[in-house]
């Protein structure tokens, strides 16, 4: 049985270009669809031939802040992962660059302090011991 529930934002897209050709936002309360029933009701979809067109969900909340403060955003087609374009104040006339989520940049980034964290303290262990 289908439950009404928070529904995160769904894009479709075009997979072999990453172009959105239709989304929806976050609902508060609501049923999930299928993409084939989404297909059915959303008029950007109809153009398309459904095998060429993937479909995303996120889960409620997912990037809110990236989406809140990215200038765009599209999917990569070789990795099928989202993308965030974030205006330049200094340049607003240069043209989008896409790159992963920012909180996804700070994970990684955490993760490979801690590796370097770990080797500095391999390497101070080794001098502390009178090793070279």
């Amino acid at each position: 049985m289908r439950t009404v529930e928070p529904l995160g934002r769904r894009f479709f897209w075009v997979k072999s270009t990453g172009n959105i050709v239709a989304q929806r936002n976050e609902m508060s309360a609501g049923i999930e669809s299928t993409k084939e029933e989404d297909f059915a009701v959303y008029v950007e979809l109809k153009p398309y031939e459904p095998d060429a067109i993937e479909m995303t969900t996120f889960e409620p909340g997912q990037y809110a802040e990236e989406f809140a403060t990215a200038s765009s955003w599209r999917f990569n087609p070789d990795t099928g992962e989202i993308e965030f374009a974030y205006p330049d104040p200094t340049n607003p006339e240069q043209p989008p660059v896409y790159q992963p989520p920012l909180t996804a940049q700070v994970a990684e980034l955490k993760a490979e302090t801690a590796a370097l964290n770990l080797a500095i303290i391999d390497v101070w262990e080794t001098l502390a011991g009178g090793g070279v």
